[in-house]
């Protein structure tokens, strides 16, 4: 998957590409139809398909004090967007330069001059440009003056609601892994590096691989059943603490996935840790004694539910 940054020069075998043009933070149901129709569009007239989306998110830019909400990372939205048919992924590097971008310089200097798009699919909320004055009957004017296809994907609804990333978000916060995963159509997954940590998890019986949560999204504290795809493309099974540990001092946020009947060394490895059952919300224990029994609870119930 080849990743261009807006600033940079499109190579010329992505010229008069069409582009699927959104955030895509969560690459969900919504999502797939705008980047499907950009695929179906492309192949039918022999174009490449490109993929846009913005890094830092826009709300980043505007309030930076908003609390983490990303679905997806860079890495994670480039190989979706490829199992999707796009030859290309653009990330439009969102500051104050972008901001400030007027909606007609959006399209006819960004979208048409500097990267040579020649069809542009979008959601049908899609607004662009300085103050977001720009929105997809604009798009549709200015790329009708400028010889550039431009379609509009209504959203997609379930049971009378939009499917939306604020859904996902708000399923993750309720501690609900499985409605996020019906709303994106795979779980709710956090790639990272495994650190190292304290150590009590194996002094115990429970080595976990202790991951920072990084611009995630902060999904309910507590307990989840997982699985964990490692980078030979093994998936282990696993129960998951992701909170504050309240139990230990200092709190410290992280993910803290403890995998069934595996004992490798996965310090300094990229692992996605996928969340497919809440179990139940964090606890503060009197006793080591008392954390154990109930970890070898939830891991029973763990394995129940996970099939292991």
């Amino acid at each position: 998957m080849k990743r261009l940054f807006s600033h940079e020069p499109v190579p010329e075998n992505l010229r008069g590409a069409a582009l699927a043009l959104g955030n895509f933070d969560g690459v969900h149901e919504g999502h797939q139809a705008v980047i499907g129709r950009a695929v179906e569009l492309a192949r039918a007239q022999g174009h490449p398909v490109i993929v846009a989306t913005f890094d830092p998110h826009p709300v980043r830019h505007f309030r930076p004090d908003t609390p983490p909400f990303r679905l997806t990372s860079l890495d994670q939205r480039a190989e979706l967007f490829a199992g999707l048919g796009a030859d290309a992924m653009l990330v439009f590097e969102f500051g104050d330069a972008l901001a400030r971008t007027s909606a007609e310089d959006f399209v006819r200097e960004l979208l048409v001059n500097q990267l040579h798009i020649a069809a542009v699919v979008t959601g049908s909320d899609f607004t662009f440009g300085e103050g977001k004055r720009g929105n997809t009957a604009m798009l549709a004017r200015l790329g009708s003056e400028i010889g550039m296809t431009v379609e509009a994907i209504s959203p997609i609804t379930e049971d009378g609601e939009v499917v939306s990333s604020s859904r996902i978000r708000e399923a993750l916060w309720n501690g609900d892994p499985q409605e996020a995963a019906r709303l994106l159509t795979r779980p709710f997954a956090i790639r990272g590096i495994v650190q190292h940590g304290d150590k009590v998890g194996r002094t115990i019986g429970y080595p976990t691989a202790n991951i920072d949560l990084g611009t995630y999204i902060r999904p309910r504290y507590g307990i989840y059943a997982v699985t964990g795809h490692l980078p030979d493309g093994r998936i282990l099974k696993g129960a998951a603490n992701l909170g504050i540990r309240p139990t230990f001092d200092p709190p410290k946020e992280l993910l803290e996935p403890h995998f069934f009947d595996f004992s490798e060394d996965l310090y300094g490895q990229e692992i996605e840790v996928a969340f497919h059952h809440y179990l139940r919300g964090e606890v503060k224990f009197d006793g080591l004694d008392a954390l154990i029994a109930q970890m070898d609870k939830d891991c029973e119930r763990a394995r129940a539910l996970l099939g292991a």
